[in-house]
């Protein structure tokens, strides 16, 4: 069998909360078709902005381009009164506890997978994210294997 996938972009964005006295965890999830752009973070970060709703949130951020663009950071600047932003060194995935949870999904739902189009990939992508989703201690053991929980 011969597989011919078109190879376009999917973007996954997501955000992994946790409350400060570690009573619960909440995650954020997005995909859309296409690459990761200043563009794409703005929209995330409005989406966030809604669902926290103006609680005070500190946003662990690893140092993406787009994360640093000047149109997410004139954002940023004016979302200072609930949201301040940590972040992480240049690169250091170890201490992104987004990272684990990628790979526990690309190791499940996404391994060996050959989707014959960007829908299917998806569909497998938020399956692996209501997976986590629903668990009371994966989330906890991304941000532990960090070695950033309190």
């Amino acid at each position: 069998m011969i597989h011919r996938f078109n190879w376009k972009k999917l973007l996954g964005c997501l955000a992994l909360g946790f409350r400060w006295d570690g009573r619960r965890h909440q995650l954020w999830f997005r995909t859309a078709p296409g690459s990761c752009n200043r563009h794409r973070v703005l929209e995330f970060l409005k989406t966030l902005a809604r669902h926290v709703r103006g609680r005070h949130v500190i946003l662990i951020w690893d140092q993406l381009p787009a994360h640093k663009s000047a149109l997410v950071r004139d954002y940023l600047h004016a979302q200072r009164h609930w949201l301040r932003i940590e972040w992480l060194p240049g690169y250091a995935p170890e201490l992104n506890a987004a990272e684990p949870l990628w790979g526990n999904v690309k190791g499940c739902e996404l391994a060996n997978r050959c989707s014959e189009d960007l829908a299917d990939a998806a569909s497998a992508l938020r399956r692996g994210i209501r997976r986590v989703r629903r668990s009371h201690t994966l989330a906890w053991a991304f941000l532990r294997y960090t070695g950033l929980s309190f």
